[in-house]
């Protein structure tokens, strides 16, 4: 096996990046189907911020090559990440302060 071959079958090839994009192109589907459905909304919430994560995980896994990425760059993406997702739930009932702010209709 040559050298450009072995490169391209640890990075996947186009068949493994058209699969995921396949995989992509479903989620969203289903998400676009969730939308016609008369759901509750918090169930709905659930849902579709569980498509969404499942879906940026293939981004990042596939599109951006972290997954064949060393594991080390994967310990220090996932804490930042964890991170950045907790401050947001730390300020996001924060911006609620700005209904009161308004003028009344």
């Amino acid at each position: 096996m040559g050298a450009n071959q072995a490169h391209e079958h640890a990075e996947g090839g186009s068949r493994l990046y058209l699969i995921v994009w396949g995989g992509l192109l479903g989620l969203t589907l289903v998400e676009v189907f969730l939308a016609y459905v008369h759901l509750p909304v918090n169930t709905m919430l659930v849902l579709l911020m569980g498509l969404s994560v499942i879906k940026a995980a293939l981004i990042i896994a596939y599109f951006m090559h972290l997954r064949f990425e060393r594991f080390n760059l994967f310990l220090v993406l996932v804490p930042m990440w964890i991170l950045v997702t907790c401050l947001l739930f730390m300020f996001f009932p924060d911006s609620f302060r700005l209904q009161e702010f308004r003028f009344p209709r």
